[in-house]
């Protein structure tokens, strides 16, 4: 069974896990196929943990909409994209015009998603305990914000307290939601990723359910 219905590839050249790194910097979708059963595939997206997506299923802007033996044909964008086994493509998921953002989460129960602040692309973690958007010192340069009039404060974080500044965001776009005036902290240091936090969540109507959050625009 596991020869003919899971064929799973469990590692990656150096190259492919540049490109993830790569993709992950510059906004576009990086989708992988790892393995297929039966009539489902197991799709990494974004170098995330790989995921069962059954035929005709949509995870993350990403449609499966054909299996065949170790291939499968995956639709980003509304563009088709042929996988076989190993192999990755890149494309960029169009907005639905819904209002929505649908985010499923990875084994850890995190909610990752990629959106951009100011048209520069950015990875970010939902955090409902952040009171706003954060960011650290590299990303605020990536994007080209001035800290320069912005408000000095400090701040508790999980490393203890922290010196950050506050600003505001010209425009913060996830998916087919964007908006504007966003307020948010940079802080001093690195952090891994940028913080999804208050100052956009409470602009937005957040429902969880099980392993899928769906946040809609409120205002």
């Amino acid at each position: 069974m596991a020869g003919s219905q899971f064929r799973k590839v469990t590692a990656h050249s150096t190259c492919l896990l540049v490109l993830c790194l790569a993709v992950a910097g510059a906004g576009a979708q990086e989708v992988g196929l790892a393995g297929i059963m039966g009539s489902k595939a197991l799709l990494t997206i974004n170098g995330g943990d790989p995921r069962t997506v059954a035929l005709g299923q949509t995870v993350d802007g990403v449609k499966v909409i054909a299996i065949q033996g170790d291939q499968a044909v995956v639709e980003i964008g509304g563009k088709k994209r042929p996988l076989r086994v190993g192999q990755h493509a890149i494309g960029t998921p169009a907005a639905d015009g819904s209002g929505k953002i649908v985010m499923t989460a990875d084994h850890q129960g995190h909610f990752l998603t990629q959106g951009t602040i100011n048209g520069t692309s950015v990875r970010f973690l939902v955090d409902t305990g952040a009171t706003m958007i954060s960011l650290g010192a590299g990303d605020a340069r990536r994007i080209g914000i001035d800290t320069s009039r912005g408000q000095k404060a400090m701040t508790n974080t999980a490393n203890g307290q922290a010196m950050v500044t506050k600003v505001q965001l010209d425009n913060v776009r996830i998916g087919d939601v964007t908006l504007h005036g966003v307020d948010a902290l940079v802080h001093q240091g690195e952090l891994p990723v940028a913080l999804l936090g208050m100052s956009f969540l409470n602009r937005m109507e957040m429902q969880r359910d099980g392993s899928t959050m769906t946040l809609k625009k409120r205002f």
